[in-house]
């Protein structure tokens, strides 16, 4: 597949780009029931809505994967880590040929996946998820540029229901200032000038097999799931291949795999 001038200008405008219909349904089916077993029995490492609500800002930069099992009750999975070890189906998705030279299209040089960020199944729980706050996924991480992006893969349908992304077009490259941004390192709602921003922000219902391309600064978020059915998607993150991480860091705990 390649992109329009079109599509590549949208995303290049936008930060953002659909790609309705772009995997096979038998695929997201297989992905689903996985993963689901996966989430069933809680398979590390994990993520959890605790972690995710409770982590202050240097939380979130360190946070290492595994330790979420050894909680004590019950959680509410937000997310399984490091899916790209977890299962050869999960590892040929995302090393997917129909999708790469897009990838490089956007990326401008060939693509590479991080595995040190997103390469996650994410969840939004019936009644006991919570809502994702506004927030650049780029301020978490540690490259020498931004010419990182994410690939959204929707297993089933996502509305405002359940929890469906929301972007602010533009954002990606958009300047704010520190002080627009909680101690979380979230794009503050409570601030006047970012409400004005905030009030440009649009989504898109996704159907099974849609993806979505968007920018590691497009400012994003999404509803808690207030249906009766959990809301299970994929999400993984590549980079141009010149785009190194910065040692010592997070960004550079795993090896890279490249898409030549």
């Amino acid at each position: 597949m390649i992109l329009t001038e079109k599509q590549l200008q949208s995303f290049e405008t936008n930060g953002f780009l659909l790609l309705p219909q772009f995997a096979d349904h038998e695929l997201c089916d297989t992905i689903k029931d996985i993963a689901a077993a996966h989430l069933k029995h809680k398979v590390p490492p994990i993520e959890t809505e605790m972690e995710y609500v409770g982590k202050t800002k240097e939380e979130r930069k360190l946070i290492s994967d595994g330790k979420a099992h050894l909680l004590e009750g019950q959680v509410t999975v937000r997310r399984l880590r490091q899916v790209y070890h977890r299962d050869i189906v999960f590892k040929r998705w995302m090393e997917n040929e129909k999708i790469r030279p897009v990838l490089k299209q956007i990326l401008g040089e060939n693509p590479t996946i991080t595995i040190s960020h997103h390469n996650s199944i994410m969840t939004k729980m019936p009644h006991t998820s919570t809502e994702t706050s506004w927030h650049q996924d780029f301020r978490y991480w540690h490259f020498e540029n931004d010419n990182l992006v994410s690939v959204w893969l929707a297993l089933d349908e996502e509305t405002a229901a359940n929890g469906v992304l929301e972007f602010i077009p533009g954002s990606h490259k958009m300047h704010f200032s520190v002080s627009q941004f909680d101690e979380k390192e979230y794009f503050s709602d409570a601030l006047e000038e970012n409400r004005e921003i905030i009030a440009q922000k649009v989504s898109y219902p996704l159907q099974k097999g849609d993806v979505v391309l968007f920018h590691c600064k497009l400012l994003h978020r999404a509803n808690k799931n207030s249906t009766d059915e959990p809301k299970i998607s994929f999400v993984y993150t590549v980079k141009g291949c010149s785009n190194k991480a910065i040692e010592g860091t997070r960004s550079s705990e795993f090896a890279e795999v490249p898409l030549n």
